[in-house]
């Protein structure tokens, strides 16, 4: 039997510690963390306030244990935040055990999503870890009766200077844990020149477990006497079991019996699809026996649905004019004038997770408790969905987090989980539910389909006097609202309202568009399509001027300045503008220097061989991306190259920053060349990675190099901004070396054997 290394608080400070223990309950509440929690009182599923928890606990042997309340799915969470801690404290860190948190308000959100773990933690980790150094320190000097100026902490042991006494933190836990925590106000944290850890290379806390086959995944989860379950969902969203025969699958040997799912009440947000669900002994049993289920379907309106019809509506709303989200100047009366004009119209569509671990949750049920065992991103939405659900007080919720075998965003939706637990109480039994690839293809939530029209007036110089922009897109917000067409301010401020253009006369808008299937965040979410359109045309309209793209982005971006959003509703990912204000002088920062380690001056376009570039800032990260390609006869491309620059603040671990900008390379590839999820008659006709294919080796680029800007700002984002600019950089690409200007993606779907001279 696997077990999973999860502590509640409860159990973090009664069974893990030993007695004399040094202990830190730490009470931190950042003024965004507030925002959460008023937002959780607003219905967000996803806020929640930081109050008294639990972060650090030394051992009298010196053992130092820090709970990561993140979720591993390879960003190196799970290191990063401890790191902060043990370096505030100045900790040894092959003397520290990191013990995965279970899902708990208190330890303030955990939703690893958005980008926000580093940046929303930073702070809080860096003072419970200053917190714990005061206190050893006051205790080594009161042991020493001596005043604490002169004592210092030197990696893991307090030094009284004067004359070179040392204490180990493991001695000093019991003396330190019955001192009072010191007030904030107390605090002195070590100067950026003193860090040991942040922004070094720290290899990955579960680096050699993983290597070696050790670490619980979802799949890996059980648990003594546990069941087996796979769901037939409705083909359609909304749909429902008009009748069933299940005879055949319960002949099925090792199938113990079938379980209908009761279809979700809209707004769909984190509810089961419904269906019927096949439990049994094993995995294989549960799906075969599936397979011979006989269920005929009321598919309800959504089954009209059809992508390529879909299209068409939202471009023809597109070109119409639609909600005004930021205006300056006046677009209408240049335009009037007559002169120069240019427009475009761009189109994505929607996108599947397709994480290499699809769904999977186990739940034990048991009278009015239930203890989850699943890969989540947001283990609280888990606990507060089950509970809404099924009618039981969110603290009767256990789950204990998995490592993630890839998420993207799809596992902070709880569906899969709250599937586990209902079958769990149907059946008296611990239920492991496992989606198939199929299930989690044909049943995701999707990054939303977008169609989008751009119109700019030029002057002389081909520089644009006035520029409209309009997006149009089912939005995230329908999961949440039956009526919901327009785009939340969130939603457009990826990449849409939030453009860094200096461009006097200027006009965002969005179109709106009714949600047929189920809409949600992935990685980058609408900076995706976003940027796409931005810099795809911007690009246009370079070679249309017969300008070098660099040369003339960086003339759109205009000089360096903090961007004027008054008047615009703009969340900025959640931050504060004041701290995290749009900066064009960071933009065009790393826009040059992607240029410069690329050799764009010395490139040479055409003859299949081409170079295209785009700059984004999303998730409060500045990143510009060069990307070099080359198109055959055939039209087959190849990626031999792609240089970008990354602008993220303050870098924990450069490694893993790294890391992440190469996985967006080969994240965004498969965006833009293959990324494509259709639907006829309300069923998704994509089932696998044989029609949703990923990057293979000779797919995906050949070279990536990453450049980290040296940056004293506050930390930004990392895991996302990568994919946003790579995809119209790749595409810029193309029409430099074939001279087919691709408006609409996947590239799969484009005729790049006819290649023209750029």
């Amino acid at each position: 039997m696997n077990t999973i290394s999860n502590v509640s608080r409860r159990a973090f400070l009664r069974g893990v510690f030993s007695a004399g223990a040094l202990v830190l309950g730490v009470s931190l509440a950042p003024e965004t963390l507030l925002a959460e929690a008023d937002n959780r009182s607003k219905g967000d599923p996803r806020g929640a306030v930081f109050q008294p928890n639990v972060f650090v606990a030394i051992e009298p042997d010196g053992t130092v244990r820090i709970v990561a309340h993140r979720s591993e799915m390879g960003t190196g969470i799970r290191t990063s935040l401890p790191l902060v801690l043990a370096d505030e404290l100045d900790a040894d860190w092959d003397r520290v055990k990191i013990d995965q948190a279970i899902g708990d308000p208190r330890y303030g959100s955990q939703d690893t999503d958005g980008s926000r773990s580093i940046r929303g933690f930073f702070d809080t980790m860096r003072e419970c870890g200053a917190t714990a150094r005061i206190m050893l320190l006051t205790a080594a000097a009161r042991q020493w009766n001596v005043p604490q100026s002169e004592c210092e902490a030197r990696l893991h042991t307090i030094v009284h200077l004067p004359t070179g006494r040392k204490l180990g933190y493991g001695e000093l836990a019991t003396a330190a844990s019955s001192l009072p925590v010191p007030p904030r106000s107390d605090l002195r944290f070590k100067p950026s020149a003193k860090w040991r850890y942040i922004g070094k290379w720290i290899p990955g806390y579960d680096l050699r477990d993983i290597c070696e086959g050790k670490p619980v995944f979802g799949m890996d989860a059980r648990v003594d006497g546990m069941l087996y379950a796979s769901v037939e969902h409705p083909p359609v969203l909304g749909g429902r079991v008009k009748s069933v025969d299940d005879k055949a699958a319960l002949s099925v040997p090792g199938v113990r019996k079938t379980v209908a799912i009761a279809p979700f009440t809209p707004p769909c947000g984190f509810q089961p699809l419904g269906g019927i669900a096949v439990v049994a002994d094993n995995t294989w049993a549960a799906f075969q026996g599936r397979q011979k289920l006989n269920i005929e379907w009321d598919n309800g309106p959504n089954e009209s649905y059809d992508s390529e019809k879909y299209k068409q509506e939202l471009r023809a709303t597109s070109r119409q004019p639609g909600k005004v989200m930021r205006s300056a100047g006046d677009v209408d009366a240049v335009f009037a004038k007559g002169g120069r004009i240019v427009e475009a119209e761009y189109y994505v569509p929607l996108l599947a997770h397709a994480s290499m671990e699809p769904p999977v949750a186990v739940a034990d049920f048991r009278g009015d408790r239930v203890t989850v065992w699943t890969p989540t991103q947001d283990p609280q939405a888990v606990q507060e969905t089950i509970a809404g659900l099924m009618g039981i007080n969110p603290e009767n919720v256990t789950c204990h987090v998995t490592l993630l075998g890839g998420a993207f965003g799809r596992k902070s939706k709880p569906d899969y989980a709250v599937e586990a637990a209902m079958l769990s109480k149907a059946v008296g039994r611990p239920v492991k539910v496992v989606w198939s690839r199929e299930d989690d293809i044909r049943f995701d939530y999707y990054n939303s389909v977008a169609a989008m029209y751009l119109k700019a007036a030029l002057d002389g110089k081909g520089r644009p006097i006035a520029w409209l922009q309009r997006s149009t897109f089912p939005p995230i917000s329908s999961l949440f609202e039956i009526d919901a067409v327009y785009g939340g301010p969130g939603h457009l401020g990826q990449g849409w309202t939030d453009i860094p253009f200096d461009i006097a006369n200027l006009r965002v808008e969005n179109g709106a568009a009714r949600a047929h299937i189920r809409i949600g965040w992935l990685r980058s979410v609408a900076n995706i399509y976003h940027a796409f359109a931005v810099q795809s045309f911007a690009d246009e309209l370079a070679h249309a001027s017969g300008r070098d793209p660099l040369e003339y982005v960086l003339d759109l971006i205009g000089p360096p300045r903090i961007v004027n959003l008054e008047g615009v509703r703009y969340p900025n990912y959640g931050a504060s503008y004041q701290q995290y204000p749009i900066d064009t002088g960071r933009l065009r920062r790393v826009l040059e220097i992607a240029a410069e380690k690329s050799g764009w001056a010395r490139r040479k376009n055409g003859g299949g061989t081409g170079w295209g570039l785009a700059v984004h800032r999303s998730f409060v990260t500045y990143v510009a991306t060069v990307v070099q390609v080359e198109v055959d006869d055939k039209g087959q491309i190849r990626i031999p190259r792609v240089d970008t620059a990354v602008d993220a603040g303050t870098v924990v671990d450069p490694q893993f920053v790294k890391a992440q900008f190469e996985g967006a390379a080969v994240f965004g590839t498969a965006v833009a060349r293959t990324g494509e999820i259709s639907v006829s008659k309300g069923a998704v006709e994509q089932a696998n990675f044989f029609d949703y294919p990923l990057p293979r080796i000779a797919e995906a680029p050949y070279q990536t190099n990453v450049y980290i800007v040296e940056s004293e700002a506050p930390p930004g984002g990392v895991g996302e901004p990568g994919v946003p600019p790579f995809v119209p950089a790749l595409c810029n690409a193309v029409y430099a070396a074939t001279g087919i200007r691709v408006r609409d993606l996947p590239l799969a779907k484009v005729n790049l054997a006819s290649r023209k001279a750029a």
